[in-house]
């Protein structure tokens, strides 16, 4: 059965403002016209970063969150585990998975949700594997930590098996494996044990173009096979044509036009989106 539905609705999160670093600077410095919702106003000691971001992953479907490096695209990915790279908080909204609001959690009562529930993948897979440690047990933690050991090992075979990756991986090492078979230890981990709902953050774009196109279709027929929810964060609209039903398109931190994938490309509404359509339809990035 689908499952994983996310909505996002007004969620809006701001980092922490550094002190002012000389007499007389104020926040006033970095409030351009004084207006609420510009990305890099201050408001109460933070400065906003995503201002009323509303989207949402169907269950059992894919939804691409695409815009330019910058744009609060996985920043909104952090947002949903609350798991920042900076000081941040999120000062309004809701974010809905299965119709609970991960917001109103407590820190304990999200550390379950987090990889069992809610998922991620990240770009770089180099640097989210840990060298000292063998893929398989890389593959174990997640499972270990959220359904116990009982059973862990066949489970990350298994998952290890659906990636494209057999038995022998299980003791390699990541410096022994190429960058698309790291790419597939870190969706095996990710998938191991059952979420809902998969992030995934610009997963090929540490890959070359032959290893981009394998783990696209990877993670599609995943999220087919298994039932669960795919939010695809990326920058590449050929990669969103090839693998997203529902689009949202972001920009300086606002959710600027959301649309099914053929209705948004066949007619963008909003400047921006009209825009980069084009420039992808120049670069043989989508064909109508």
């Amino acid at each position: 059965m689908p499952r994983g539905e996310l909505r996002i609705e007004g969620l809006s999160v701001g980092i922490e403002r550094a002190a002012p670093s000389e007499p007389g600077a104020s926040a006033d410095r970095l409030r351009p016209g004084g207006r609420r919702g510009v990305p890099g106003a201050a408001v109460g000691g933070f400065l906003p970063v995503l201002d009323d971001v509303s989207l949402n992953v169907p269950a059992g479907r894919t939804a691409a969150l695409v815009g330019a490096s910058g744009a609060g695209k996985s920043m909104t990915a952090y947002a949903v585990l609350r798991l920042f790279p900076v000081p941040a908080r999120i000062t309004a909204g809701r974010i809905l998975l299965n119709g609970t609001d991960l917001t109103a959690m407590s820190e304990r009562e999200l550390t379950g949700v987090r990889g069992r529930r809610v998922a991620m993948i990240f770009q770089e897979p180099g640097a989210a594997l840990d060298p000292l440690m063998a893929a398989g047990d890389q593959v174990m933690e997640g499972i270990v930590a959220h359904l116990g050991r009982r059973g862990a090992r066949e489970r990350a075979v298994d998952a290890l098996t659906r990636v494209g990756l057999d038995g022998t991986f299980f003791r390699r090492y990541p410096h022994e494996l190429s960058g698309g078979q790291r790419q597939r230890v870190l969706i095996a981990g990710a998938i191991a044990p059952g979420p809902d709902l998969l992030i995934a953050d610009e997963p090929t774009a540490a890959l070359d173009v032959t290893v981009q196109a394998q783990i696209l279709d990877l993670l599609g027929r995943l999220q087919r096979d298994l039932g669960m929810a795919l939010l695809l964060i990326t920058h590449d609209l050929g990669v969103v044509a090839q693998t997203a039903d529902l689009v949202h398109v972001m920009r300086g931190g606002h959710i600027v036009e959301s649309a099914d994938t053929r209705a948004l490309f066949a007619s963008p509404q909003h400047p921006y989106t009209q825009a980069i359509v084009t420039q992808a339809r120049r670069l043989g990035h989508w064909a109508e």
